[in-house]
């Protein structure tokens, strides 16, 4: 079986085509920043990206019409469970409206169906950020005007997760794991029995400090800044968002950067390391308790992982909850394409947008 996988970023487009399990080429289209800019909203570049895929596809001798189906990734919508679900005119109103948020995943859906539509095949998104299986107790927040909101880098912990059931010969299903996503914004997710029961937001910075997010910071010292002479909502969103954590701490949100410091003896980059790994060991930790210790093993995944000391100085805190498994990286189009596989040979598992148990989630 054939496959296309789409995964739109701000300014690249990542697609591959696979066959089975191996990949026949995998490309990056990089888009020029003064083309994008003539798009006043990012929805409205689906025809550029559209045309550069299919240029993508002839480069490499490949044609639509000779695939089995196009998975994208998934963007901003409602909240939904974890799995498989086929693109449809729901789905595609709620991406395009941007009701649930503007980001270029949106466009992974649309491009998916733009091109299956015309050959017939089905088009699918898998696991999208919105995922969201909390159990009740970890809706709370605290207050009832804020909830607690599931959005987190769900296609990855999904993915690595059953490559480690399939490594312990164990269905997902059955096992009940602590996932750790550590890249741009770090995510710690429980997974029991198939689902990720609890989970930091990792969009809104909540959680563990990574390169570029400044995770759960004092309550009161955020009012602070809300409040102080000349603060607008984007500089303190910024701050926690986009320019805390690592860059905040040094200039860089860069782990090899970062690494490249400690080498010659930097002790701040040292020091910041470790508490980074110090939060990230907490939380899985807090996860230890959703899961009442009983836990199958502790994954460690995304492109931080990569850095060897790092990891194992989560491991070191952690290792008493059970086995530590390192998986460094994120690879994304191989999760995109497993996903479709199991679509196409499980028909039964894929799922339609919006579910029926929508109103009970989120």
């Amino acid at each position: 079986m054939k496959i296309l996988t789409i995964n739109p970023g701000s300014t690249s487009t990542k697609i591959a085509v696979f066959e089975g399990q191996q990949p026949l080429f995998v490309e990056t289209i990089h888009h020029d920043a003064a083309e994008l800019a003539r798009f006043e909203h990012v929805m409205d570049q689906e025809e550029l990206r559209r045309k550069t895929i299919a240029q993508a596809m002839d480069r490499h001798g490949q044609s639509v019409a000779s695939l089995d189906a196009v998975i994208g990734r998934g963007g901003l919508m409602r909240p939904i469970p974890g799995g498989v679900y086929l693109v449809g005119p729901d789905m595609l109103r709620d991406l395009r409206s941007c009701s649930y948020g503007t980001h270029a995943s949106n466009l992974g859906a649309i491009l998916a169906h733009d091109l299956a539509s015309g050959v017939g095949i089905p088009a699918y998104i898998a696991d999208p950020v919105v995922v969201d299986e909390l159990s009740p107790l970890a809706r709370y927040s605290g207050h009832p005007d804020i909830k607690r909101r599931s959005i987190f880098h769900a296609l990855n912990h999904k993915a690595v997760a059953r490559r480690v059931a399939d490594n312990l010969g164990r269905p997902y299903e059955e096992l009940r794991l602590i996932v750790a996503h550590l890249g741009g914004g770090v995510s710690v997710g429980a997974h029991e029995l198939g689902r990720v029961v609890d989970v930091n937001n990792a969009l809104d910075g909540d959680g563990p400090f990574s390169p570029e997010r400044s995770g759960g910071l004092p309550a009161g010292d955020v009012v602070s800044w809300c409040f102080a002479p000349g603060a607008t909502e984007r500089d303190v969103r910024r701050r926690i968002t986009g320019q805390g954590g690592c860059l905040a701490y040094l200039g860089t949100a860069s782990g090899m950067e970062m690494e490249k410091r400690i080498r010659e003896n930097d002790e701040l980059a040292r020091e910041v390391r470790e508490a980074m790994a110090y939060q990230v060991a907490k939380e899985i930790g807090a996860m230890g308790a959703v899961l009442r210790g009983r836990i199958d093993a502790v994954i460690l995944t995304g492109g931080l992982v990569h850095d060897q000391e790092l990891a194992q100085s989560i491991a070191r805190r952690v290792d008493f909850l059970g086995p530590v498994v390192r998986h460094p990286g994120e690879d994304e189009m191989t999760a995109l394409a497993l996903a479709a596989l199991r679509a196409l040979t499980s028909p039964e598992t894929v799922q339609t947008y919006p579910p029926c148990s929508a109103a009970q989630v989120g």
